[in-house]
């Protein structure tokens, strides 16, 4: 099955330029996005399937074997990741069609909305595949590309703004990231991943030490963990809804990924883990005091967003195999929920004129099924047992008590607090939102909301419902993509079987 590690990287390139070249028949764009992304999900499926039973798949890009040519490798975490990213990527590709059926457009979205999402799908699952620093490195480069113009799609001033943001922080990010590949190579004469498994260990402390840094410094820019997240606050929110979605479901995650890998595959023993410890801790608390201070859902959801990246962290941070397997079932569970969210939050202004919550109320009386989908992904992001977020924060919680010391307990309490106000943030949005007498902002919002948007936010939210059906198993596969990380045996032989050289 080794030939279908390409495919999640190949087909949305080769749709992405079939959709620019079919610009001008707005309905053959959407069959062949539709098309393409079904078939990234089935494909990933059959590679997370083949992982967990044979091992990681390895391709040899070009067939020039390591460590002269650039691999993809598809083991248990990168096809879980592929997984959850194909279907997020999926609903809110239906998400954004049938906003533009309902605004009564064929041309809405774009026409270079369809080839330049697909090229960020493109982006998401070669950093996910990639078993070469230089080409993870390409992969942030593409979904970059892709997002800046999504971002700023129709020009407003505001969404100029907020794209500007993005754009300056993320050439920063990319310019330390970009830096330290030309420092491990220099030091090491390779960039394979599984290589430098074994070459960065024979470095002088000191200089693993900074390399290991400047990865975890560019990688935080994009996971946006504190301090080093002010930017996205900022950002994400001046999007159109279905983009703003993706970028807080997807783009951070990709960023944690990277730390996942670096922290297990190239720099394993624990040398940061305290400062990644308070990185968590104060990632998690100051993103939700941020939360609770917004009058705005899509802001206060970008704090939450910021906020439970710490969980992630925390879990990275611990080492353990409870705090790998936990950080990673939550990676899933929150690229999910917090998708989902957002696109509750877009048919929210949708129906209500806007998202500031000075204006709304009543929405739960006027559009039911609305509240439901915003209430059951609030609950879970909040953490209500028994959802998967509840699930995902007690294994979390549990590894911390395990551990052992002053900071992991900290972090306990920190996590268990972050919790408590993430469930008062979601439920001031239903408080005022939903619950309280009608104030509707715009009285000529029409009263339907087009089911095909309705549909794929329904579609997430029974996904995020599957996700605790299925939380045993998936919390096994966690444990063991968790397992095979630690021992990076298995990841290393995959790619070189007769030896490293």
């Amino acid at each position: 099955m080794s030939y279908l590690v390409p495919l999640p990287v190949v087909i949305p390139l080769l749709a992405a330029a079939l959709t620019l070249v079919l610009a001008r028949y707005p309905v053959a764009q959407r069959l062949v996005s539709i098309t393409a992304l079904s078939t990234t999900l089935g494909v990933a499926v059959v590679l997370l399937v083949q992982a967990s039973r044979e091992g990681p798949l390895v391709v040899y890009v070009g067939g020039w074997p390591a460590p002269v040519g650039i691999v993809l490798v598809a083991d248990q975490l990168s096809a879980l990741m592929l997984v959850v990213s194909a279907a997020v990527t999926l609903c809110v590709l239906l998400y954004s069609i049938g906003e533009g059926r309902g605004d009564g457009s064929e041309s809405t979205p774009v026409t270079i909305y369809h080839p330049t999402y697909l090229v960020l799908t493109a982006g998401v699952t070669n950093a996910f595949l990639s078993g070469d620093l230089f080409n993870l490195f390409v992969g942030f480069e593409m979904l970059l590309a892709a997002s800046y113009v999504l971002i700023t799609l129709s020009g407003t001033g505001v969404r100029i703004r907020g794209g500007t943001t993005y754009v300056v922080v993320s050439l920063l990010s990319s310019l330390i990231f970009l830096s330290a590949i030309g420092l491990i190579y220099g030091a090491t004469g390779t960039l394979n991943l599984a290589q430098l498994a074994g070459r960065l260990d024979a470095l002088p402390a000191e200089l693993r030490l900074v390399l290991h840094l400047m990865l975890l410094l560019a990688f935080g820019i994009k996971a946006a963990v504190f301090p080093l997240s002010a930017w996205l606050p900022d950002s994400y929110p001046t999007a159109p809804a279905p983009v703003t979605a993706v970028f807080a479901g997807l783009l951070t995650k990709v960023g944690v990924y990277a730390i996942i890998r670096t922290e297990t595959l190239l720099f394993p023993g624990g040398q940061v883990d305290d400062l990644l410890l308070v990185v968590a801790l104060l990632t998690m608390v100051i993103g939700i005091l941020g939360a609770v201070a917004q009058s705005d859902i899509k802001r206060l959801l970008s704090f939450t967003l910021l906020s439970h990246i710490g969980y992630m962290i925390f879990g990275v941070a611990l080492t353990s195999l409870a705090g790998l397997s936990g950080a990673i079932f939550y990676v899933v569970h929150h690229i999910t929920v917090q998708t989902t969210l957002f696109l509750a939050t877009g048919l929210v202004e949708r129906r209500g004129g806007t998202t500031n919550l000075d204006r709304l109320g009543g929405l739960a009386r006027v559009a039911p099924l609305l509240g439901i989908l915003f209430l059951v992904p609030a609950l879970n992001l909040a953490g209500i047992p028994p959802f998967s977020g509840f699930l995902g924060k007690l294994g979390l919680l549990q590894a911390g008590v395990a551990q052992g010391g002053a900071l992991p307990w900290l972090l306990v309490i920190g996590g268990t607090l972050t919790s408590l106000l993430t469930l008062y943030a979601t439920m001031k949005v239903w408080n005022l939102a939903f619950w309280r007498a009608p104030r509707l902002a715009d009285p000529h919002t029409p009263a339907g909301l087009p089911p095909i948007m309705v549909g794929a936010t329904l579609a997430l939210v029974a996904l995020g419902i599957g996700l605790t059906v299925v939380a045993g198993p998936l919390y096994q596969l966690s444990g063991d993509a968790a397992e095979d990380l630690r021992q990076r045996t298995p990841y290393v032989e995959a790619v070189f079987p007769v030896g490293t050289p």
